[in-house]
């Protein structure tokens, strides 16, 4: 018997008019799937032995080997795990656990690579597992979209907190400084004082006309007042000019 051993062989796992094969999820949900195993005889003489012996049934044995894996795999998930990621991680894992199981079976053969061509629901109620998927996706997309919101919210928030603490302490210092300069300068005018009027006892009339000519000049240039001076004639003050005029 001649034997291509270099050669990549593919077995379609599906039923016999290639449609796909029907499974159980975990949660008693019916999922259809259909695969495709790439395989080649082993490197070994007796793996060549192997091969050759059972050639006419390695096909058989190994696409029931790969649907036991498969039932196996999917009857421990929920249907809804199955649909999102199955058809990424399904191949890999049989890829990994295939080998195992072919061992003891002495086919002579490795797998090489296992691909999932198809894994979804039935036909007849494909359509309502595409909208339930398609509700979850929104329902996640809204929820990213909200938890971005409160992030941008709460970073806001924190922003507008950081600048109202800023500000306050900037307040703070402020009015200290002020207050400081205030009581300093105080404190040196009452210095002052208490050594002039040591030697002048009207010192403090003195300071009193002071700043009461300081504090009436800073309201006459708010308009807060009028000085009378200049409104006092020889027969004293006439009232009479500041009512207001007739309509």
């Amino acid at each position: 018997d001649r034997v291509s051993v270099r050669t990549a062989r593919q077995l379609m796992v599906a039923a016999d008019d290639g449609a796909a094969l029907s499974f159980l999820t975990g949660d008693q949900n019916l999922v259809t799937a259909r695969l495709v195993v790439e395989y080649g005889v082993g490197t070994t003489d007796g793996d060549l032995d192997r091969f050759v012996a059972v050639r006419d049934r390695v096909d058989l044995v190994l696409a029931r080997e790969t649907e036991a894996a498969v039932a196996e795999w999917l009857a421990a998930r929920p249907v809804d795990d199955v649909l999102l990621t199955g058809r990424a991680v399904l191949g890999a894992r049989l890829g990994q656990s295939l080998p195992a199981r072919l061992t003891p079976l002495g086919l002579g053969i490795i797998v090489q690579r296992v691909s999932v061509e198809s894994l979804g629901p039935p036909d007849d109620v494909r359509e309502a597992f595409e909208k339930v998927n398609q509700s979850q996706t929104d329902v996640q997309t809204k929820e990213n979209q909200a938890k971005r919101d409160a992030d941008r919210r709460l970073r806001e928030a924190e922003a507008a907190a950081t600048r109202i603490v800023a500000g306050a302490e900037a307040y703070r210092v402020e009015r200290v400084t002020a207050a400081t300069a205030d009581a300093e300068t105080f404190l040196t005018r009452l210095t002052q004082y208490r050594a002039v009027k040591a030697t002048n006892p009207n010192a403090l009339a003195a300071i009193w006309w002071d700043e009461t000519g300081r504090l009436l000049l800073g309201m006459k240039g708010r308009g807060r007042i009028d000085l009378l001076d200049a409104h006092v004639g020889k027969d004293g003050l006439d009232v009479s000019q500041f009512l207001p005029p007739k309509r």
